[in-house]
């Protein structure tokens, strides 16, 4: 099983990952941000990760840092649980319906981070969660993992929908990315030979 723990520790947070890519979408996410929280377990539970995260940040100054820090952390797990990304298929696209809401998201693991993300939210809070801040998860998500990580809402009327969609699409997204391809088991996904 590919896994791996992380820490990240800085003067704004403190942040422990531990992840197993083939798991059975088990989960304890603290993060201080509940619907944060709910958005970290869709990932677990629509990626079939296992993940365990625990993320103490200054929320008395701003969610800013807890956010981007942990899309960061989670990100370097991914990273680290990959270890030489040989054999994986690398790229990876889900389309994700909820109910009034459409959203896609597409991966490519290829060593590059990028992240372009139009969820369309135009609420201040979703829930608890200050809706600006899920283009800095992703954002820093892309950078932890050198990933390019696109996701884009279609349509839809709730906003919390949208963010929820995302999330799943991610997910459902990562999860393709990662999984290995039997018959390349050896085979870097690269013709430069280079991730």
């Amino acid at each position: 099983m590919r896994r791996a723990a992380m820490k990240r520790d800085t003067r704004e947070t403190r942040i422990a990952v531990r992840l197993g890519l083939e798991g059975r979408g088990r989960y304890d996410v603290r993060t201080g941000i509940r619907f944060l929280d709910h958005m970290l377990e869709l990932v677990a539970r629509h990626g079939g990760f296992d993940l365990r995260l625990s993320a103490d940040g200054d929320l008395d100054v701003d969610q800013h840092h807890t956010v981007e820090d942990t899309g960061l952390a989670l990100g370097e797990a991914v990273s680290a649980a990959l270890g030489s990304r040989r054999g994986i298929n690398r790229a990876g696209y889900f389309v994700m319906p909820m109910d009034d809401t459409l959203a896609v998201a597409a991966i490519d693991l290829g060593g590059r981070p990028h992240a372009v993300i139009s969820t369309g939210v135009r609420t201040r809070m979703v829930g608890d969660l200050q809706s600006e801040l899920v283009t800095d998860f992703f954002e820093g998500f892309a950078l932890g993992a050198r990933a390019n990580v696109h996701v884009k809402v279609l349509y839809g009327r709730s906003s919390h929908h949208r963010v929820e969609a995302s999330f799943k699409a991610f997910a459902r997204a990562l999860r393709a990315a990662c999984a290995r391809d039997r018959r390349l088991a050896r085979v870097l996904p690269s013709t430069k030979e280079l991730l």
